[in-house]
């Protein structure tokens, strides 16, 4: 056994120890909120809002965000191919897909980190730090539901990252 299966395995084995019918539901929200479902309507929203050349142009960074790091995730999970947890009993139903990485962590995290970039808030402390709440909240609620791993969240989250720093240097977002 590995380092990061010992680490998987204790942090899972923790949050079992916290399970309670109301923070259940709570994290069954966190996720759901999280859900491509959500998450797609709600940039191509944000991304309609707006004037000027700038906005036109990071218009669709959002959605393209939260759309490639689905894309990405699910690419990933295909390949790995890693079982989900199997520690204790799952509290919300099962995805079918795999574990690695988890799709609602690099979805969320493309999500906030374009947002970021593109309102131009990614230097102001106030917005960073809900959107690292928000980030976190996502992660805890996917472990808490015994649907991933830690080291699945872990790299949802630095996939989604990478991912919107990668998309950012794509010339048709620069200014010109």
């Amino acid at each position: 056994m590995n380092a990061f299966e010992l680490m998987d395995g204790a942090l899972l084995v923790w949050l079992n120890d916290w399970r309670h019918p109301a923070l259940t539901a709570g994290m069954g929200f966190v996720t759901w909120l999280d859900s491509l479902l959500v998450l797609l309507p709600l940039a191509l929203a944000i991304g309609g809002w707006g004037n000027g050349s700038r906005h036109r142009r990071m218009s669709l960074f959002l959605p393209a965000a939260v759309l490639g790091a689905a894309g990405i995730a699910h690419l990933l999970k295909w390949a790995v191919d890693r079982e989900r947890p199997d520690l204790f009993p799952s509290l919300v139903a099962m995805p079918a897909d795999a574990s690695f990485p988890s799709a609602h962590a690099m979805q969320v995290t493309a999500f906030v980190a374009a947002w970021l970039v593109a309102s131009g808030s990614v230097r102001r402390v106030g917005p960073v730090l809900v959107g690292l709440l928000v980030v976190t909240a996502v992660g805890f609620s996917r472990l808490y539901l015994q649907v991933h791993f830690p080291s699945d969240v872990l790299f949802g989250i630095f996939g989604g990252l990478l991912w919107v720093g990668l998309l950012g240097r794509l010339p048709v977002w620069r200014r010109g």
